[in-house]
């Protein structure tokens, strides 16, 4: 087999199938997991600005865990160990309902929390503390302020990060292959060994990802710019 010829590829309903439900479990896994990484976010974040004086090193040493630990060896702990460990019923139960996404879900979705809660205070703490004077001057208490004046800013400082972190998010739901999620570098796989298509698979993989991380990005900018008067009155 000789040439480069992607219509060897497009053209084939079977691959197409397999590369369109590969992208949709892309999908299922980088929304999920982006869910559960804002959710847990703004929790530790809470947890951190809280008076209370155990959040911060609770927080703290998450963070350190899930920044220093390679996000794959993580995905391997919860699928090849953590899964192991449940009872029978329930490990058998997520067997029949896609256990590996529902696992890439859970590891990625908790590494990538530490990464959104970094950012969500590197956006509170650009905030001016002039800002809680102010609010509390006009009436607002604690938590008034932090909903109604702190917070919006901070999220605002912080979108640049968080979309860099969720492209990085979108990209790495790509290692899920190594559990097995059925995911698009899965599905390339699987018809690279049909076709024997190396070159051209993998550049439909690449051209997918790279399309669909700067949509992404595309989002982000767009977000950014309406978070921005400065920005908004310009355009």
């Amino acid at each position: 087999m000789s040439g480069f010829d992607l219509s060897a590829i497009l053209s084939n309903p079977e691959y197409m199938s397999m590369l369109m439900h590969g992208m949709q479990m892309t999908f299922v896994i980088f929304f999920g997991s982006w869910l559960l990484a804002m959710t847990l976010a703004i929790l530790l974040l809470a947890l951190r600005v809280s008076p209370l004086r155990i959040g911060e090193p609770i927080v703290a040493a998450y963070v350190s865990y899930h920044r220093n630990v390679p996000t794959l060896v993580q995905l391997m702990l919860w699928y090849f160990g953590i899964f192991t460990l449940m009872p029978q019923g329930f490990s058998d139960w997520l067997a029949t309902h896609n256990a590996e996404a529902i696992f890439a879900v859970i590891g990625l979705g908790l590494c990538q929390a530490a990464y959104f809660s970094e950012d969500l205070r590197s956006g509170l703490r650009s905030v001016s503390s002039g800002q809680m004077e102010a609010a509390q001057a006009l009436g607002h208490g604690y938590t008034s302020a932090m909903r109604f004046v702190i917070m919006p800013q901070g999220v605002r400082n912080a979108l640049p990060p968080l979309i860099n972190h969720s492209v990085s998010l979108f990209k790495n739901s790509s290692i899920a292959i190594v559990i097995g999620a059925p995911e698009l570098t899965h599905a390339v796989k699987e018809v690279e060994n049909l076709s024997f298509r190396t070159f051209e698979i993998y550049t439909i993989g690449t051209v997918t990802y790279l399309f669909f991380s700067l949509i992404i990005m595309g989002i982000g900018a767009y977000l950014s710019m309406r978070a921005d008067p400065a920005r908004r009155a310009r355009a």
